[in-house]
């Protein structure tokens, strides 16, 4: 329970940054439409030229490997630079400015060569979790999913403060991940199972909300024989979903440029720091 109490603490801490900045929601929103163009671009040809069919029957090519490594670049680039934009955004509002979407827009701009390293190297690391998870998936093992799901958990560890680093540091992707670590390390490296509890949060309202709406959508269709009630409600759960993931998705940016300030600066603006702490301190 205390745990889901900090959880809900945190999230209304960093709610109230975004009640200053509504705008920085329009980042995760711009990331949101690309990738969904950028996924068609992809996914559109590989469908036309059977590839999939091939990657199903050959048990996975070079040539697969090689399109899913792309898509894997540009939707790494895509998440990243808009990120970049709206932690660096994020830090402007900690330090006391007042940020626009412009402010955001010129810092990710200003650091797009780190952005594409940064996204070089995780593009490769997917790459490579994947391989994994296929190769283990083929022999009929469950163990290299294992191995696959905890590499991926440590690196997402290893790698929490990257994109906060590089927006303020402008470090590339290398000196970005050891300064990462580093940060980690000083306050709670061995912490960090703790865990950020954000995400708890919004999947406990994500469950509720979506229960109600499909609860509502079933039996007013019933009620009323009719199956429109049902659309039009599971419309309205494909909209509240997107909603709530795209709020989380600000929320946790403002909490990884929250957690780079207090880390490096000694400082987090409007987010006290005992919630920090708390979120990690298990």
């Amino acid at each position: 329970m205390e745990r889901i109490k900090r959880s809900w603490e945190l999230a209304k801490a960093s709610l109230d940054v975004l009640k200053h900045d509504k705008e920085l929601i329009i980042f995760p929103i711009i990331s949101a439409i690309v990738m969904i163009f950028v996924t068609a671009t992809f996914l559109i040809p590989t469908l036309a030229g059977n590839i999939l069919d091939q990657v199903i029957n050959t048990g996975m090519p070079i040539f697969g490997y090689i399109v899913i490594f792309l898509f894997y670049l540009v939707q790494y680039f895509v998440v990243y630079f808009t990120s970049t934009a709206l932690v660096g955004a994020a830090m402007i509002r900690l330090r006391g400015g007042d940020p626009t979407l412009k402010d955001g827009f010129r810092i990710a701009f200003s650091r797009i060569l780190p952005i594409l390293g940064w996204s070089l190297i995780s593009a490769t690391i997917g790459l490579v979790l994947k391989a994994v998870s296929d190769q283990s998936k083929k022999k009929g093992k469950g163990l290299g999913n294992l191995v696959s799901s905890l590499l991926g958990a440590a690196w997402n560890v290893l790698t929490f403060l990257v994109v906060p680093v590089v927006a303020v540091e402008g470090l590339g992707p290398i000196e970005a991940i050891k300064r990462s670590w580093e940060l980690l390390k000083r306050s709670w490296g061995e912490q960090i199972a703790g865990t950020i509890s954000i995400g708890l949060v919004f999947g406990l309202i994500g469950v509720a909300g979506g229960l109600i709406l499909a609860g509502a959508g079933v039996g007013l269709s019933f009620a009323f024989e009719s199956i429109w009630p049902g659309v039009i409600f599971g419309a309205l759960l494909v909209v509240f979903i997107m909603v709530l993931s795209l709020i989380s998705t600000t929320l946790n940016g403002i909490f990884s440029a929250s957690v780079y300030a207090y880390t490096a600066e000694g400082k987090v603006g409007l987010i006290k720091e005992s919630l920090i702490q708390d979120a990690f301190y298990q």
